[in-house]
């Protein structure tokens, strides 16, 4: 009768990993415990240990070295992100303990990320070289329920969407235009409703963006769909190619501004919508944290105040 196995600790030290990936990597214990600098007798008992840790052989030994089971393939594969994950923890405790440092996080839409933020950010960066920025683009819904979740310090959303619970400012005005191809489209300024363009195909973002979201809905609105000829990641590359004559777009005001040619034309939208606020959100008075709040403080002074008022 055999003995029962062991219940399996899963208590992994991560030098334990380190070498094990290092033994599979040479294609010996005795190469992989040199390439660490660790004694063979000591990478045996190391590896030993990481097996009932584990509950399961990791290793085959022959004469021309090992090879790994299913369990050390598995293994294998989780101890290269656990690694890399530990590396990454260490090069941020690593400027930590070099000074104090702080990291912000920020949620913004599309027309924020790519045209409102930048400048901002990056005077600001330079003057607090202690302050780090994690910036993430979603769109204005996906942010506020993040930002409900207390998953970021500071959020840039639409004014179309609800903001209850949090507290909000004016940041910008935030408007929307039609960008066509020059070669068969009207030379004018007037403005055009979204319905007229949705009789043409489209050139767009990815379809998480933001302002894909955005117009995905309106179209459904009017019980059409956007059709897409491409989606390509930047609005600078939807600017060319519809003026390579692939579709229509609908871009921020500050993109077509700063990225028209003479081979597209561009034209208001004449509905409500696409006029909006962008609002500065925090999911209290000020958002914690002597980082964010100096963050905070600068984006309110750059706002100024709404249109009209």
């Amino acid at each position: 009768m055999t003995a029962p196995r062991a219940t399996p600790t899963y208590r992994i030290d991560p030098f334990d990993l380190r070498l094990f990936a290092a033994i599979v990597e040479q294609g010996s214990i005795t190469a992989g415990a040199r390439h660490i600098h660790l004694s063979l007798a000591a990478a045996s008992t190391r590896l030993q240990q990481l097996e009932h840790a584990i509950g399961a052989t990791l290793l085959l030994r022959s004469k021309r070295g090992v090879s790994t089971t299913d369990a050390g393939r598995t293994l294998l594969l989780h101890a290269g992100r656990l690694q890399r994950d530990m590396e990454a923890l260490h090069a941020d405790m690593a400027a930590h303990a070099h000074g104090v440092r702080s990291t912000v996080r920020v949620l913004c839409n599309t027309a924020a990320m790519t045209e409102h933020l930048p400048p901002l950010l990056g005077r600001f960066l330079v003057a607090h070289p202690d302050i780090d920025i994690e910036l993430r683009e979603l769109g204005s819904r996906d942010a506020l329920v993040s930002m409900r979740q207390e998953q970021a310090d500071i959020g840039i959303v639409a004014d179309h969407v609800g903001t209850e619970g949090l507290s909000t400012r004016f940041f910008r005005e935030d408007r929307l235009v039609a960008v066509l191809p020059k070669l068969g489209a009207r030379s004018t300024r007037r403005a055009m409703p979204f319905v007229d363009l949705l009789e043409h195909a489209f050139v767009g973002l990815p379809s998480d963006s933001g302002i894909s979201r955005l117009l995905h809905d309106r179209a459904l609105q009017h019980g059409r769909g956007l059709h897409h000829r491409v989606r390509v990641r930047g609005l600078d590359a939807v600017m060319q190619l519809v003026g390579e004559g692939v579709g229509v777009a609908v871009v921020p005001l500050a993109t077509a501004q700063r990225l028209v040619n003479e081979r597209v034309v561009v034209r208001p939208l004449s509905d409500a919508w696409a006029t909006r606020q962008l609002l500065l959100c925090t999911a209290g008075d000020a958002p914690p944290g002597a980082g964010a709040a100096a963050l905070y403080g600068f984006l309110a002074q750059q706002a100024g105040g709404p249109p009209g008022r």
